[in-house]
């Protein structure tokens, strides 16, 4: 019973201040390009370069071993599938873990529901994937690679890496207050998760026992489903998809619970 009050009245303070939310996030999606002369397409740009530096490197090696895709063409398919997706998990957890801090004289000044901060954290993610994976859509159409109705698929595995995301990120960002070493070992960790997601690489050139070990990498069904989609235009092994969702809803109570026992305690250690 005090978990649904607590969760009404979440919700309501949420609505009750959802100006100052969508504010915040067209203030700060604004001033990221403000005196920029390329504005928004910075967000294209960044992942793009990834992508292409990635293609020129690794394209003659591993296309061989990704089956149905024989050109560097559809590899840059397989790691758009990977990588932009990637992108909005990363900087989901990384924004977030540091979104008390950030805000620390925000906190210090205003009342408003603490739990706006991840939230606008969140939507600003939102906003820039959606532009990126928007364009990166249109050119599936256009280049005749769209995989048709197996597309929808793509709704309910973004669902789940963003719980994942942003419970992990709530975890990481109450902990990262009292614990500071919290988010440089987040940062240094996240270098190392990238590559070991089959991301840039299919998972059949790892040695068996290597393979074996992915099942323990919560992303690594969320990218597969992604590039099964995108670029086999399969639909995703939704079984596989179950640890990886217990987890994030795992998470995500975890997160709210930390936050809820400590939201007072938060604004003490900034």
């Amino acid at each position: 019973m005090r978990l649904i009050f607590f969760f009404s009245a979440l919700l309501r303070g949420l609505y009750a201040y959802r100006g100052f939310i969508f504010g915040s996030v067209k203030r700060e999606f604004q001033s990221k390009y403000r005196n920029s002369m390329l504005g928004a397409a910075w967000s294209i740009i960044n992942p793009l370069a990834m992508i292409v530096v990635y293609t020129v490197i690794f394209s003659q090696l591993m296309r061989t071993r990704l089956p149905g895709v024989d050109t560097a063409f559809g590899y840059s398919i397989y790691l758009c599938a990977g990588i932009l997706t990637w992108g909005l998990f990363a900087e989901i957890t990384s924004r977030t873990q540091n979104v008390f801090l950030d805000s620390a004289s925000l906190l210090k000044k205003i009342s408003f529901p603490r739990i706006s901060l991840p939230v606008i954290v969140i939507l600003n993610a939102l906003l820039n994937f959606s532009i990126v994976f928007g364009l990166f859509t249109l050119f599936l159409i256009l280049s005749g690679n769209f995989p048709g109705w197996v597309y929808a698929a793509i709704l309910p595995v973004l669902l789940i890496q963003i719980l994942f995301a942003v419970g992990l990120g709530m975890v990481l960002g109450v902990l990262n207050v009292f614990f500071r070493d919290v988010g440089q070992f987040f940062g240094i960790f996240l270098q190392f998760w990238f590559w070991l997601t089959p991301i840039v690489y299919p998972p059949d050139i790892l040695p068996e026992k290597v393979r074996n070990l992915l099942v323990l990498n919560p992303l690594a069904a969320l990218i597969k489903s992604y590039q099964d989609i995108l670029v086999a235009g399969q639909w995703p092994h939704w079984s596989s998809l179950m640890p990886v969702t217990l987890i994030s809803l795992a998470l995500c109570a975890l997160g709210l619970h930390l936050f809820r026992r400590h939201a007072a305690e938060i604004v003490d250690e900034l």
